[in-house]
């Protein structure tokens, strides 16, 4: 079985999915979010959270596979970031834009442009000397035209890894972006994300002690805990996409059955294989009126959809092709990252599949410039 967890500001629901259904739900006193200041779960939510497992093995649903944790970052707290952009120089106002009142930014000489043409020498001496001096430990790279060609955003990276042991550093070239302002602020959030997420990575892990931990991106799909520290910007609306897939495949009013109250007071409803007080057993697939969300409360509705998906990640770049058989070179390299990542991203070994692949001709730019979008996906353990 797999567990779906939504973390809430006063307590934490718990879903069990069994085979796509829904098989039990909990709330549980106390918030797995971490606090402001850091401190961990809170000792409400500690003391519960001995019982998770009690309440679906006395249930008889069987051995917990996985965990799926559905969040939203928008609310959390965001560390101050120093950006390096690596570029020509440029008006303030088009300049990286830092938004936390300790936060840094710089501009250093080096770059590429999207024919792979060096645009000036890496300045190694201006990054050493910014991330030294700075007094901070996440960080953003954006290079001009790393998404065709990322050698100085991962040579900076080198800089700052030697002059600050244990920095957090976010490459833009990762986000896929072609416009360099759009990779920045999304190379920036994320590294701004990265503490918080990994205090409620921790948090998680330790209420959910020895079973695999996933979390709900975006869009769809799950990464692993892993993947989820390196880029939370991923997941920063994870809560409500899942919401949203939960509350399509939940039973809704015409589909003929009651509900009843859950184990908390809260509405959950009977079916015919109950397994305990407030459990359901619902398969959604055969549900008319699907998507109403059929009276469960919102945190039931995003646990149910984490636990529904998938592992999945995705690969955007710029490559440069004059011919048919060089764009499939790149289209291959693109399936073989996009295959990598997946796996990094939690899903089982064997079963990563390519899904989607997109290529589309840039405009405006010298020929044989192309867009690639490859996504793949998986099933957890």
């Amino acid at each position: 079985m797999i567990l779906g967890v939504a973390p809430g500001r006063s307590s934490t629901t718990v879903a069990v999915v069994r085979d796509g259904v829904l098989a039990w739900w909990r709330a549980y006193d106390g918030a797995l979010l971490p606090a402001g200041d850091g401190e961990g779960l809170p000792a409400s939510a500690r003391a519960s959270a001995g019982s998770l497992g009690n309440g679906p093995a006395e249930a008889g649903l069987g051995e917990v596979r996985a965990a799926c944790v559905a969040v939203d970052l928008d609310d959390v707290h965001a560390a101050p970031v120093a950006a390096i952009r690596v570029g020509g120089s440029c008006p303030p106002a088009l300049g990286p834009q830092v938004t936390h009142p300790r936060g840094l930014a710089t501009i250093v000489r080096g770059g590429h442009s999207l024919t792979r043409r060096p645009l000036a020498p890496l300045d190694a001496a201006a990054v050493r000397a910014f991330a030294a001096g700075c007094g901070l430990a996440d960080f953003a790279v954006t290079a001009t035209g790393s998404p065709v060609l990322a050698d100085h955003e991962l040579a900076v990276a080198e800089l700052i890894a030697a002059e600050v042991p244990g920095a957090r550093i976010t490459l833009s070239y990762e986000f896929g972006r072609p416009g360099l302002r759009e990779r920045e602020r999304q190379a920036m959030l994320n590294a701004a994300l990265r503490p918080e997420a990994e205090r409620l990575a921790d948090a998680a892990a330790s209420w959910l002690e020895g079973i695999p931990l996933y979390f709900a991106r975006s869009g769809e799909g799950l990464v692993s805990a892993h993947y989820f520290r390196r880029y939370p910007l991923i997941c920063r609306e994870g809560a409500t996409a899942a919401a949203l897939h939960g509350a399509h495949a939940l039973p809704g009013p015409h589909s003929g059955r009651a509900v009843s109250p859950g184990p908390t007071g809260k509405a959950a409803p009977p079916g015919p294989a109950d397994r305990g007080r407030g459990s359901a057993a619902v398969s959604p697939g055969s549900v008319a009126g699907a998507g109403e969300g059929g009276g469960f409360p919102p945190d039931v509705a995003a646990a149910f959809g984490a636990a529904l998906a998938g592992p999945l990640a995705e690969v955007e770049r710029i490559v440069q092709a004059r011919g048919r058989a060089e764009l499939d070179r790149a289209l291959a390299d693109a399936r073989d990252e996009a295959l990598t990542r997946v796996v990094s991203a939690g899903a089982a070994p064997g079963s990563a599949r390519i899904g989607e692949v997109t290529v589309n001709p840039l405009s405006y730019l010298p020929d044989g410039l192309y867009r690639v979008r490859v996504t793949a996906a998986g099933t957890t353990p």
